[in-house]
């Protein structure tokens, strides 16, 4: 208990002077008022880390003054005192935030217990709050990076979604684009953040595993059921569950998913008790479930109840005015990830990621950003660190290959023609050419000799 800041608020001038004697003893830097209204001028002068509360005292009743320490200082752990402890006014206490409760006449042993069990108990409240906190950090709005209109209009629905009570939200949009982040930002910057977040992937298991990960089992329930399990959904009670690639899930499935969206109830498997959650539910999928329910591979009725806020993410070739930032956003998170010192891109590099058309969205840029932060050492990115996919075809329509193949064609001819895309890519400019199609600048001029591209 060394180096704590300790407050006693007590009228009974012993008891403060012995309390105050034992606890120095300890190391600890105690202080003595006798009424309340010095309690709450000293608390706001000194920020005690403790404070030990006579609940009757000469002016103001113990539990006001518990009421203004709450308000000014909500962290302070209270310790309320009493000689007339009752059920009641221990409960009451506690309601108000006292951290503990202790009757007098009490020895110093017992008050250290409480002081040790409401120290660890505290350490323990902080280092949640300190991991609810990184995790807003990490999922939060601010890890959504987007400048474009399009963008701005999502984080604007998304914030409204975070801040409201609804219970249902459908999220679309490519592979990529970073539905599992909205998702998480939905439930991060929520009122329901200090409750779980779970996730399931609807395409990745088959039907009697979806159902007991979502719904759990009872002991005995089939072969395996050694015991009781709970499902995600019981697990994040009054907080989120993400369902992912919903668009994949069986009809057998989703008709069991409806069900529970229908009234917030469900059954684990083999159990027979209607178990309530007030969970939010997140679902997301790349795919057309409008296309998928007019082939009768996703039903109406479900579609229609997980719809109930839609949530639609633009693919990165529809906001290209966003690469900058998350190309600056990746060089950072990656330095640190690497401890590299990657200073920036160059305008070259960037233009060339401007116009690629990124098939796969977000997670692509991402990941070939990591690849050249990994395989080279350099301040500053430039066109040759970037993959020649890229390079080549940034000038090209989306989905274009980089060499068109009409019929048969000579192995030379293709070769000839990525060379002539890499002298036009650069300019003309061989060095750089020669870095683009990872070859040496002689090895660059010989076969230019030999296809005859040299002026």
């Amino acid at each position: 208990m060394k180096s704590l800041k300790i407050l006693i608020v007590d009228d009974d001038k012993l008891v403060s002077w012995s309390l105050s004697r034992d606890l120095e003893k300890e190391g600890v830097d105690a202080s003595v008022v006798t009424s309340g209204r010095q309690a709450i001028k000293s608390i706001q002068e000194t920020s005690p880390d403790i404070v030990l509360l006579d609940l009757k005292l000469p002016d103001i009743d113990g539990l006001e003054v518990l009421k203004k320490i709450r308000d000014s200082l909500p962290q302070t752990i209270v310790i309320m005192m009493t000689a007339y402890a009752t059920v009641e006014t221990a409960v009451q206490a506690v309601k108000l935030g006292a951290t503990d409760f202790i009757k007098k006449p009490f020895s110093f042993e017992e008050l250290k217990v409480i002081l040790n069990r409401a120290l660890k108990s505290h350490r323990l409240s902080q280092e949640v709050a300190e991991l609810r906190q990184n995790l807003k950090q990490k999922y939060g709005f601010s890890n959504i990076i987007g400048e474009s209109k399009c963008m701005q209009e999502v984080f604007a629905l998304i914030r409204k979604i975070a801040q409201s009570d609804a219970t249902t939200v459908l999220i679309t949009g490519e592979s990529g684009t970073g539905k599992d982040l909205v998702a998480k930002a939905i439930h991060y910057e929520s009122q329901r953040s200090q409750y779980p977040f779970m996730a399931l992937n609807c395409g990745s298991l088959p039907d009697t595993l979806l159902e007991s990960e979502l719904f759990g089992y009872e002991k005995g329930a089939f072969t395996d059921a050694k015991t009781t399990k709970k499902g995600l959904l019981e697990l994040a009670n009054n907080g989120t569950i993400f369902l992912d690639e919903i668009g994949d899930a069986s009809l057998n499935f989703q008709v069991k998913l409806l069900r529970f969206l229908e009234d917030r109830t469900f059954k684990r498997i083999g159990g027979t008790r209607d178990i309530e959650v007030n969970v939010r539910v997140v679902a997301a999928t790349n795919k057309n479930l409008e296309e998928l329910v007019k082939e009768g591979k996703f039903r109406e009725d479900l579609y229609y109840r997980l719809k109930v806020i839609p949530v639609v993410l633009p693919p990165l070739r529809e906001r290209p005015e966003d690469i900058k930032a998350l190309v600056h956003h990746f060089i950072d998170q990656f330095n640190k990830e690497f401890k590299k010192h990657v200073r920036g891109i160059s305008r070259e590099a960037l233009a060339i990621l401007e116009s690629y058309h990124w098939p796969g969205n977000v997670r692509e840029l991402r990941n070939v950003l990591e690849r050249v932060m990994i395989l080279e050492n350099t301040d500053i990115i430039q066109p040759e660190h970037l993959p020649l996919e890229i390079t080549l075809q940034d000038n090209l329509q989306p989905n274009e290959p980089v060499v068109r193949l009409e019929g048969t064609v000579a192995l030379k001819d293709i070769e000839k023609s990525i060379i002539e895309q890499a002298l036009k890519r650069t300019k003309g400019n061989q060095s750089r050419a020669a870095q683009l199609l990872r070859i040496s600048r002689h090895a660059l001029r010989y076969k230019m000799k030999k296809y005859r591209l040299l002026n």
